[in-house]
């Protein structure tokens, strides 16, 4: 298998003014990009593992040799965390998710605005570089985690449903060191439809 870089479904400019032409294209078409050939580049090393999904890679890092394991934790785990960021966006955002899954949300943490809190306090307290996620857990109950860097919770047997990205390169450009402004400006891009789908899927 050869992984390529996909699309993104809407123009560099759609999620303005939350996040700028500039910082999408250069995420998209260079980060995002580099994380693919370098995948790419490990599997070469490796054909066997050609064979397996992107899930399977993830999953299954302790079965490959270090060094080709190690390049695939940050640059498989880099595709499929990007690969599910640009699907969490939209430019016609729902202020809600569908009322069955904000029903679970609500279950889960009290509130949608306590969801919100806490998923915020997450992605603000990652140190360095990494990830706030919405997944569903290996319980198959919703929980909010963080990841560094640039491991996925594919490797956890989670299910990520919703996922920021706190690198700083996802918002350097426009919010210089102010991440929390970057995270309040993300509720007014999720996708929800795209959430409650990919939940839906899931046992939701």
């Amino acid at each position: 298998m050869v992984y390529i870089l996909p699309q993104l479904p809407y123009d560099y400019a759609a999620l303005e003014p939350y996040i700028d032409r500039l910082t999408m294209k250069i995420h998209h078409d260079r980060h995002h990009q580099a994380y693919v050939d370098k995948l790419n580049q490990a599997l070469e090393l490796y054909p066997v593992a050609k064979e397996w999904s992107l899930s399977q890679l993830l999953g299954s890092l302790a079965e490959l040799p270090d060094q080709v394991a190690m390049n695939i934790r940050n640059n498989g785990g880099g595709h499929a965390n990007h690969s599910i960021f640009w699907e969490s966006l939209t430019r016609d955002a729902k202020e809600l998710p569908s009322p069955p899954l904000l029903a679970v949300i609500t279950m889960a943490f009290g509130s949608f605005e306590g969801f919100k809190r806490q998923f915020a306090t997450t992605a603000q307290q990652v140190f360095g570089s990494g990830w706030a996620w919405l997944v569903v857990d290996e319980d198959g109950q919703l929980a909010i985690t963080a990841t560094a860097n640039q491991d996925s919770p594919l490797m956890l047997d989670q299910v990520p449903l919703l996922g920021l990205d706190v690198w700083e390169h996802a918002y350097y450009l426009q919010y210089q060191n102010r991440r929390p402004e970057y995270i309040n400006a993300f509720w007014q891009i999720v996708n929800w439809t795209k959430v409650t789908e990919c939940w839906q899927k899931n046992g939701g």
